[in-house]
């Protein structure tokens, strides 16, 4: 077996199978080049998935629900949905070939070929310029924790395919950070294939490979990071390590920190989380009493602390339209020439339809929604606007628009 091969294994700790995830990242982007060059997948490579897999469902639970052990030997119910479904798909991808598993897909969602020929149809004749989307929920399909949200070979073949015939400026703006962990680590396109604007797209890695960032005040930045050092002070403790783990764990991003206070099973008592959440307020109030230079956005899941930009009446925190300008300036988008393509999945990726709207209004949008009122605002954003109910729909739309 090769020193990069993946072997079935016990998987009782969070950290054990945060590893294992980290080893199907390496073997995926193996996949996915190979997939990309029309060459026939690695056997060893789709055996280490299929034990990968193998390894998953041998965690003690049920259907989704699983249990690891966090910290000092404590157990933590974790939903497995995406990692189990994701490999699932992969294997059968590899496997039977792309017109099987569109198949397989039809029989997983109802109304997929109604939707994405739906799509294609309204998008084949549409030369576009940019493309610019959201990662979870949008072209990613929605995982319990980001660390282990790790990209399947499929979603990454269409994605690339897509990028590389399809558009001139493939961006991908992201809340999450660009590194260690960040996109960078979850994502398995091939490198210098998509801009990654990571932190709402205070930070990006541009098509050469280049790291750049928005400026960011120094007095500010000083105050981010005593805010960050009391924060890690925090979840080192015993006792909040697990805020650390689970859900969005806890994110150093550029201008801003994300830091879980519950995940999508709500492992975490009601009462306990609040109290946590309280924590974070009172070292947020102590740091900054005016206000003026952190904003709390608090989901219900994640406390996101978000550095403002701006002064006096035009004082905000930093969004993804903002994103949008910053990165058409940095990288010379041209936004007004051409069509350009946006996609989302929630009330924050609207501002980036917003964005680029006002450059140019042959602007197309999809959005991965079921919520009638947001379907509505992004109708009223934008004429030309698409509604689809899961990222798979966007991802088969995007694969078949470049075959």
């Amino acid at each position: 077996m090769a020193e990069t091969d993946i072997e079935r294994q016990t998987v009782q700790t969070l950290k054990q199978f945060y590893l294992l995830m980290d080893q199907t990242a390496v073997v995926r982007r193996r996949l996915v080049v190979e997939r990309l060059a029309d060459q026939s997948p690695n056997r060893g490579d789709i055996a280490s998935l299929q034990r990968a897999l193998e390894s998953l469902q041998t965690i003690p639970g049920e259907g989704d629900r699983r249990q690891l052990l966090i910290g000092e030997g404590k157990p933590i119910d974790v939903d497995l949905g995406y990692e189990l479904a994701e490999l699932d798909k992969d294997l059968r991808y590899l496997q039977g070939g792309e017109a099987r598993f569109f198949e397989h897909l039809a029989e997983l969602h109802p109304q997929f070929s109604e939707q994405v020929d739906g799509a294609v149809a309204r998008l084949k004749d549409v030369k576009l310029n940019c493309f610019i989307t959201d990662r979870d929920g949008t072209i990613n399909n929605y995982c319990g924790r980001y660390r282990s949200s790790i990209q399947s070979v499929y979603n990454a073949v269409f994605l690339s395919r897509f990028a590389k015939q399809c558009t001139e400026n493939p961006v991908v703006i992201t809340s999450a950070p660009l590194a260690d962990p960040g996109i960078v680590n979850v994502s398995v396109n091939p490198e210098k294939t998509l801009v990654y604007a990571a932190s709402k797209g205070r930070e990006f890695i541009d098509l050469k490979g280049t790291r750049r960032s928005y400026p960011v005040a120094a007095e500010k930045q000083a105050l981010l990071d005593r805010l960050n050092q009391q924060l890690q002070a925090l979840v080192a403790q015993p006792d909040l390590e697990r805020y650390s783990l689970i859900g969005s764990g806890f994110q150093l991003k550029f201008g801003q920190t994300t830091i879980a206070r519950q995940d999508i099973t709500d492992s975490i008592p009601a009462a306990e989380s609040a109290a946590f959440l309280q924590q974070i307020r009172d070292i947020v109030a102590e740091l900054d009493p005016s206000g003026d230079n952190f904003v709390i956005e608090d989901t219900g899941l994640d406390v996101e602390v978000i550095l403002t930009i701006g002064e006096g009446e035009g004082l905000k925190d930093f969004n993804k339209g903002d994103a949008v300008n910053y990165l058409d300036r940095e990288l010379d988008l041209q936004l007004g020439k051409g069509a350009q393509l946006v996609c989302g999945d929630t009330g924050s990726d609207v501002p980036m339809v917003e964005a680029v709207m006002a450059h140019c209004p042959d602007t197309w949008t999809v959005f991965v929604t079921r919520k009638v009122e947001l379907a509505e605002r992004v109708g009223a954003a934008c004429p030309n606007h698409i509604i689809v109910s899961e990222p798979d729909f966007l991802m088969a739309t995007l694969a078949l628009l470049s075959r």
